[in-house]
């Protein structure tokens, strides 16, 4: 079965406290979700910089990572289908990474893309997909499933003809590396989102769904509307073929993400918005 998740991310404004979080997991459970995906610095302690950081981008990550989310999870009857964490700290201490996957009984490590990283430059990016596969085969020891999950950079080009991210497919081990594939960026970096599943086939192992359009009514002030999040068919993304797409392959989940531009500016509304589409598709 393929479960339905919610990204951690989209709940940094509705778990300022404990007793909030547990209505927000109370909500998503009853909207139909199976689980939550993680994120390392949403679930332990993170330094000030750190909030202050994501909140400027638009994420606020609260101070959940005070919080004991497996009993909140099992309280809410959710499951963790995954984890994201950072690549460096995967290689410096692969146990403690194995041990957390292990305690929230997930078998997928998701590593979420490169900070202050160049992805047109062609030897980083080969260097990059050589460290995936040495921390892929440290988890794998373990029955850890190691995957990467992209954004838009991964679209520019190392050299004419080839993506960073054709190139991390190409030279990442398909034994040991899976793919989180998120099919919103490709899209905003104007590359075929269905076109890059097929190309990963079964190494993608989790799938990222979102939508992308406009809320604007009536008359438009100019010729040009600026595209944004939306709640899943509302926006212009051919989501039934990605998720044909997706169901072929066998994911283990379909994940929601949303940053932003939510219905009366709740992430809750959003998700549960995004529920009811996800509930005529048939898992």
């Amino acid at each position: 079965m393929i479960e339905k998740a919610v990204q951690q991310i989209m709940l940094g404004t509705v778990c300022k406290t404990e007793a909030q979080t547990k209505e927000t997991l109370r909500c998503i459970k009853q909207a139909g979700y199976d689980g939550i995906e993680l994120n390392g610095f949403m679930i332990r302690p993170t330094p000030f910089i750190v909030r202050m950081l994501t909140k400027f981008a638009g994420m606020p990550v609260g101070k959940g990572g005070n919080y004991h989310w497996k009993e909140l999870l099992k309280e809410a009857g959710l499951h963790a289908v995954s984890l994201h964490e950072d690549l460096g700290s995967v290689r410096k201490d692969p146990d403690a990474v194995i041990r957390e996957a292990n305690e929230f009984q997930t078998k997928h490590i998701v590593i979420t893309g490169m900070y202050r990283f160049d992805y047109s430059d062609k030897a980083a990016v080969c260097k990059l997909a050589s460290d995936l596969n040495h921390a892929a085969t440290e988890l794998k020891k373990s029955g850890i499933q190691l995957s990467y999950h992209n954004h838009n950079c991964e679209f520019r080009k190392v050299e004419p003809g080839l993506t960073a991210y054709e190139l991390l497919i190409r030279e990442t081990d398909p034994d040991l590396v899976g793919f989180e594939f998120d099919s919103y960026w490709p899209t905003e970096a104007g590359v075929s989102a269905p076109d890059v599943m097929k190309r990963l086939g079964t190494r993608m192992k989790l799938f990222h769904i979102n939508d992308r359009g406009t809320r604007i009514t009536g008359p438009s002030m100019t010729p040009i509307l600026t595209s944004d999040s939306m709640e899943l068919g509302d926006g212009n993304m051919d989501l039934d073929a990605l998720l044909t797409q997706a169901k072929a392959v066998g994911v283990d989940a379909v994940i929601l993400e949303t940053h932003k531009n939510w219905i009366d500016k709740s992430p809750l509304r959003s998700l549960e918005r995004s529920a009811e589409y996800l509930k005529r598709c048939s898992f």
